[in-house]
């Protein structure tokens, strides 16, 4: 059963999130009231997850991704943002945070950005020795409009970078999140063309056992069921180059390839393009915006 810290200095919010997660009925949480608290609970007994306000006292959500980051640990965060905290959120997610919710979203993302996090963490710890004597490789997949095809492609990437120039697990998992988010993009809004309403159509769905799932419908329905995506991987010592290309008819690059925070913030969308290029080195699309190249160099 994974093990969750919660931290946050309101007694209300911490109730808030701890109810959402145990009505999952999966998690044992753990609850800190601020940044220091959450270090001492960290030092005493082994933690799975790590989600955490943003804006505390005394140390804060930032102040706690570095602290944690100084001391050596690969222990994944997520962090919880209020309105007008985009900024600060990036920079802690180059600190070493992998992911954030905004605090408006909880009951609609918190939990699947936890379940995302944790099954790439679980599969990194069960690491195939032969891949600390890799060197570079190279890796081509041509995928159906599958989304239970993508979680074991992540994986197997993870592995296969271990062991080159990214010895970090904090980077491995930011790398795993950026690609799963370009897969993910390239299938569902690229592929599929399903909107955001399409999404929640979906989500209700499967909470609710209706066989009403547009995603699904639209897999099976033409031209969608025909539209394949296009995966070409780089691993090399001093480089990763993630090349995903969708069928799809592409969407404006000058509009949405390089979104806000406080865009993200204010319109709910783009949240995975700002992932990607806060992980990445660089991100770029083509003209027709149905092709992203993804870039990481080893540090």
């Amino acid at each position: 059963m994974p093990q969750i810290l919660v931290v946050d200095d309101s007694a209300v919010e911490r109730r808030l999130v701890g109810g959402l997660l145990e009505n999952e009925g999966y998690y044992k949480l753990e609850f800190a009231n601020d940044g220091r608290a959450a270090l001492e609970v960290i030092a005493d007994r082994p933690i799975d997850l790590l989600v955490t306000d943003l804006q505390m006292p005394d140390v804060d959500g930032l102040q706690l991704v570095r602290e944690l980051g100084l001391r050596g640990s690969d222990l994944p965060i997520i962090l919880m943002t209020a309105h007008g905290s985009e900024s600060v959120a990036i920079e802690a997610l180059r600190a070493g945070a992998a992911g954030y919710v905004p605090k408006d979203q909880l009951a609609d993302s918190l939990v699947d950005s936890i379940e995302r996090v944790l099954a790439i963490t679980n599969t990194s710890k069960t690491t195939n020795k032969l891949a600390d004597c890799l060197n570079d490789t190279q890796l081509e997949f041509v995928l159906e409009n599958d989304p239970s095809l993508i979680e074991p492609l992540v994986h197997l990437v993870q592995e296969d970078i271990r062991g080159v120039g990214f010895k970090n697990g904090t980077t491995r998992l930011q790398l795993a999140i950026a690609l799963e988010h370009a897969l993910l993009n390239a299938m569902y809004r690229g592929n599929l063309e399903v909107t955001a309403t399409d999404m929640e159509v979906a989500r209700e769905s499967q909470v609710l056992g209706r066989d009403t799932d547009p995603v699904q419908q639209r897999r099976a329905e033409p031209p969608y069921c025909d539209r394949r995506l296009y995966v070409n991987i780089s691993i090399a010592a001093n480089e990763i180059r993630f090349v995903v290309k969708d069928d799809g008819p592409g969407f404006d690059v000058e509009k949405l390839a390089n979104p806000s925070p406080e865009t993200v913030a204010q319109s709910g969308r783009g949240r995975g393009i700002l992932l990607m290029r806060t992980f990445m080195d660089d991100v770029c699309y083509n003209d027709t915006g149905n092709e992203v190249t993804l870039v990481k160099s080893a540090s």
